[in-house]
């Protein structure tokens, strides 16, 4: 594996001459440490139908929120590379924990346009009638600077809880998502904030979503759900627009898929998640 210094270098000479010759039908890349990210990939898919897109799942090493900063930054450096390799003209890094861990360096060593995943804090601050409202996040965004960072930006005259939910991502990644034993663990996450009268609960993952039928069904009516996949995606073609990428073809995109642990489980979640068949490839 190269060291993190070689892989900004290699990633920044690549970006230049990606940049200078991108075009409109280059494709867009996407990832995330596993399936969590589909949800912004769909979410791209439906609002961008001529994008083509390339979607990177790092399941094999999924969840990134156990893991260093360090090394989240080097697979972060690694897959933007394999994307600009691969001409991509822009990058989504749809996973809120390399977001607050990797982002800011890798801004500053590649050219094209990269979007990231930062939770909803400042319009679920406006959004709660009550001004109490918590975020679920994994651990290492729990205690990442950036993040707390941004919370105390935005908490203004309100109560914000960070409530990190640690084997969360791994029951969605193995396709527990409704199972019994995620409905206790949301339980035991969920129960604690509604007791103190939280009435806005933002989803601080992008695997989040994938269980906000659960969410919603242990907090009721009363609660408002928020994720970012929208957000996110108008903020990716505000980007295109502004560097004149967005694709004007008149035919639908294509969606290839990637995993770092490509195997028949992960294309049956695959399968499962995207609500269609689709061939799941190995990457790299």
């Amino acid at each position: 594996m190269p060291n993190q210094k070689n892989t900004n270098i290699t990633a920044a000479n690549s970006a230049t001459e990606n940049k200078l010759q991108a075009t409109n039908s280059d494709p867009i890349g996407i990832f995330d440490s596993g399936v969590g990210g589909l949800s912004i990939a769909q979410c791209i898919n439906q609002h961008l139908p001529n994008e083509n897109l390339l979607y990177v799942a790092d399941t094999l090493h999924a969840p990134y929120g156990d893991k260093s900063a360090e090394f989240i930054q080097q697979r972060v450096n690694e897959i933007a590379q394999w994307f600009i390799e691969r001409k991509a003209k822009a990058i989504v890094v749809a996973c809120n924990t390399a977001t607050v861990n990797a982002i800011d360096q890798l801004r500053k060593n590649i050219l094209i346009p990269v979007i990231g995943v930062e939770p909803a804090i400042k319009p679920a601050v406006n959004l709660s009638k009550n001004k109490k409202v918590a975020i679920l996040v994994t651990k290492a965004t729990a205690h990442n600077p950036r993040f707390l960072g941004l919370v105390a930006q935005y908490s203004r005259n309100s109560e914000v809880i960070v409530q990190p939910c640690p084997g969360l991502v791994e029951l969605i990644e193995q396709d527990k998502k409704n199972s019994s034993e995620c409905k206790l663990m949301l339980t035991g996450y969920l129960q604690p904030l509604l007791a103190k009268g939280v009435d806005t609960i933002v989803l601080g993952c992008t695997h989040y979503p994938l269980v906000k039928n659960l969410i919603n069904e242990i907090c009721g009516n009363n609660v408002v759900i928020m994720e970012t996949a929208l957000p996110v995606t108008e903020q990716l073609q505000r980007q295109l627009a502004l560097y004149q990428l967005i694709n004007t073809s008149n035919n639908l995109g294509t969606t290839t898929f990637y995993s770092s642990k490509c195997c028949e489980t992960q294309q049956a979640l695959f399968n499962h998640i995207w609500q269609r068949p689709l061939q799941l490839n190995s990457y790299p």
